[in-house]
């Protein structure tokens, strides 16, 4: 299966997302492949078994989102000084979306920027994070604030890799797959309801169909400044979850599992959303292990980090909201007060 990006207002930048067995890769150049200590001992044999190219090495940092910050992508770039790669050179990421969002802001800035390969090993990463181009770090103020749009020139999708990839790893990864289908697609997101994931067939074409919804939404907009923004339904909050929560208590996707929950509170209080729909979503999420219970310590604290969000714009809030399962809204609008009256739900 081939899901190709073809990005409208960005010329000569095209490329594959291949979901499938990961086929022999041939570079006539330099290699670097990053990964981490949680990564590395499960896939790096296989993937250095299926590369062929002048010179091969590996940068393996440790494991986890507290990690993805300027100081590990400067011991990175150090590491690929070392390595004395050039602008021919090509970066392979190995690993979930902190690898892959950390790899690509690293080709972004070597020597002004040199060409990477996206290999996802997780869920979350396979439908989501490795489409697209969007790279960064996390710093104190917030997540992914520091980075670029910088695309990958291939995606090598193999499901095989789920299979040590942890429960809850996974069920992270199913947050994002329910994400689309709530803002995309009614069916898919019927689909989800009546099929398991646990079937093999199942995963693969889910796989691709949320890949193919995202693809579609990046080949319209690829810097987010319109429909892409759709893609953060659930985010908004979620983000700020994670920076209270210093990025250790929960996973991305278990944070936007939460996320979810209250944007559908709010879409609820605006009446875009009924309770029986409400309902429906979170009885989803629910069904994978998703976490969707957070207390908030402090609501205006919660409410003034919103302003740190990378969609808000001239002292406005920019929320995605469901409007009825498989549409959705892009709101700027809504008052103060009822946005404080649904994160008192969660106080």
């Amino acid at each position: 299966m081939v899901v190709s990006i073809s990005l409208e207002n960005s010329k000569n930048i095209e490329y594959n997302i291949v979901i499938d067995n990961l086929p022999s890769l041939k570079f006539d150049t330099k290699v670097a492949i990053i990964t981490n200590d949680t990564i590395a001992p499960l896939h790096l044999d296989f993937l250095l078994s299926k590369i062929e190219a002048n010179n091969v090495s590996v940068v393996t940092i440790k494991d986890g989102e507290q990690y993805k910050n300027l100081e590990t992508i400067e011991y990175i770039l150090d590491e690929l000084f070392k390595f004395k790669l050039d602008r021919k050179s090509i970066i392979i990421a190995l690993g979930g979306g902190v690898i892959g969002d950390m790899t690509g802001f690293t080709a972004s800035l070597y020597q002004r920027g040199i060409d990477f390969v996206q290999i996802p090993t997780t869920l979350l990463s396979q439908v989501d994070a490795s489409v697209g181009g969007k790279t960064g770090v996390n710093n104190k103020y917030g997540k992914n604030l520091v980075g670029a749009f910088y695309q990958p020139i291939a995606v090598y999708i193999d499901p095989k890799f789920l299979e040590t990839l942890p429960t809850r790893e996974f069920s992270a990864g199913v947050a994002e797959i329910i994400k689309m289908a709530v803002m995309f697609d009614k069916d898919y997101f019927k689909y989800m309801q009546e099929n398991s994931l646990d079937n093999k067939e199942n995963l693969k074409m889910t796989i691709k169909k949320s890949v193919e919804l995202k693809a579609n939404v990046v080949n319209q907009d690829e810097k987010e400044a319109g429909i892409r923004a759709v893609l953060n339904y659930g985010h908004t909050f979620a983000h700020v979850i994670e920076n209270e929560t210093n990025y250790i208590k929960y996973l991305h996707g278990e944070a936007v599992a939460i996320g979810i929950i209250m944007a559908n509170e709010l879409s609820y209080e605006l009446g875009l959303l009924n309770r029986d729909e409400f309902n429906e979503i979170k009885e989803l999420l629910v069904r994978y292990n998703l976490p969707v219970n957070y207390k908030i310590e402090n609501i205006d604290s919660f409410y003034e980090h919103f302003f740190l969000d990378k969609k808000s714009f001239n002292n406005k809030i920019k929320f995605i909201l469901a409007d009825g399962i498989g549409s959705h809204i892009i709101k700027n609008d809504i008052d103060e007060d009822i946005i404080k009256k649904v994160l008192k739900r969660f106080g």
